[in-house]
């Protein structure tokens, strides 16, 4: 476990350092992750230890609503001050989300389809 630990650290660690260098405007950790992700594709496995703490991370996953439900709380009279508007976004961005994401779709779709 102590393995795959290490890997998730030194793949966010050298996103870390291609962040402060030569992307400041992307986070490390997300920087790490693609470069973790594309090592995965080209080697094409999850070696067992990286796949254990995946396996782990996934299993206690909810643990990282808590900090959001602590904020929703801490902010509920604001939420109750303006809880039409904060709605009102919410319905909005997920609706033009689903349209984008259906026209992405039908884009590609018509790409790789029409050859």
């Amino acid at each position: 476990m102590i393995d795959g630990l290490v890997q998730i650290l030194i793949w966010q660690g050298m996103g870390e350092l291609i962040s402060k260098f030569f992307i400041p405007d992307i986070p490390g950790p997300v920087i790490g992750l693609l470069l973790l992700l594309s090592f995965l594709v080209i080697k094409g496995e999850v070696n067992q230890p990286l796949g254990m703490v995946a396996d782990t991370f996934r299993q206690h996953l909810g643990l990282l609503f808590v900090p959001a439900s602590v904020g929703v709380v801490l902010f509920l009279p604001d939420l109750k001050t303006h809880g039409l508007a904060v709605t009102l976004a919410l319905l909005v961005s997920v609706v033009l989300t689903i349209g984008v994401t259906a026209l992405v779709l039908k884009f590609f779709w018509k790409a790789t389809h029409d050859e």
